[in-house]
């Protein structure tokens, strides 16, 4: 009884370490924050779980190794209960704790029932990805960035808005640093939201094989402070940023060679 009530306290101790544990290094984001948080408290439950499971596995190999039989286990109540108990009180507190983080807008935005930048200093930023390039604007400000790998700015400490969608196959939108993800659908708009918090020069790539130069889908955000992201703007505005798209020469080798390899249908 005395080892049941110790495991059982073991795993109270360690839901409870985990509760008030904080990451410590800083998080760019607050997706990142969200989704780094909660691996670390769950890391916290699984290390003594798996500690206790392997310990008690060593210690019955080396316990029964000489055994010439194996005898049969007698029932035990209180064992049983406790497990049980301890096991329902782990799998709570991953539900709440995964529910907490999965309901964030900052991690599940839904579109359908939330406002798209509800406040005048929110960020828009609509991505489409194409093969094999992104085009990217701000269609608050009618900015358009020249680029098929554009450098994407965003302040930081803002609700920013990411609108992603494809004009072709698909593809998927991806700042791992940022802990954003989201697939680029043809005819269809996807939105995440996100805040980020230190600024810096973070890359994004697409996530999904699109065809023969789907390595070469490369972005940047760039996350500055407000005044440097007004100044951007600015230049963006006064510029000609709304021309037409600065094309890379591989990425239109790579769809020439494409075509000219498909096959002819009928």
């Amino acid at each position: 009884m005395k080892r049941s009530r110790l495991v059982l306290a073991s795993l109270l101790s360690a839901v409870v370490l985990s509760l008030v544990a904080d990451p410590v290094a800083a998080q760019p984001s607050v997706s990142a924050e969200l989704i780094n948080g909660l691996n670390e408290k769950l890391l916290i439950v699984a290390v003594p779980i798996t500690l206790l499971v392997e310990g008690i596995l060593i210690y019955t190999v080396y316990r029964f190794k000489d055994a010439d039989e194996a005898k049969p286990t007698k029932e035990n109540r209180r064992l049983e209960i406790t497990w049980t108990v301890a096991t329902a009180i782990v799998l709570l507190f991953v539900g709440v704790a995964s529910y907490g983080v999965l309901a964030n807008e900052n991690i599940s935005f839904e579109q359908d029932t939330q406002e798209i930048a509800p406040d005048d200093d929110d960020v828009v930023v609509h991505m489409e990805a194409f093969q094999w390039g992104w085009q990217a604007s701000y269609p608050q400000e009618d900015v358009q960035i020249a680029s098929t790998s554009p450098t994407v700015v965003i302040p930081a400490g803002q609700d920013v808005y990411f609108n992603i969608t494809s004009s072709d196959v698909l593809h998927a939108f991806h700042v791992p640093e940022l802990g954003l993800k989201q697939d680029a659908m043809p005819g269809q708009s996807n939105v995440i939201k996100t805040v980020a918090l230190e600024e810096g020069t973070y890359q994004g790539y697409c996530a999904e094989f699109c065809g023969v130069a789907h390595s070469q889908m490369y972005f940047e955000i760039q996350v500055v402070s407000q005044d440097e992201y007004q100044q951007f703007l600015e230049e963006q505005q006064s510029g000609d940023s709304s021309g037409d798209l600065e094309t890379d020469d591989d990425v239109i080798r790579a769809h020439d060679e494409t075509l000219s390899q498909a096959p002819i249908r009928a």
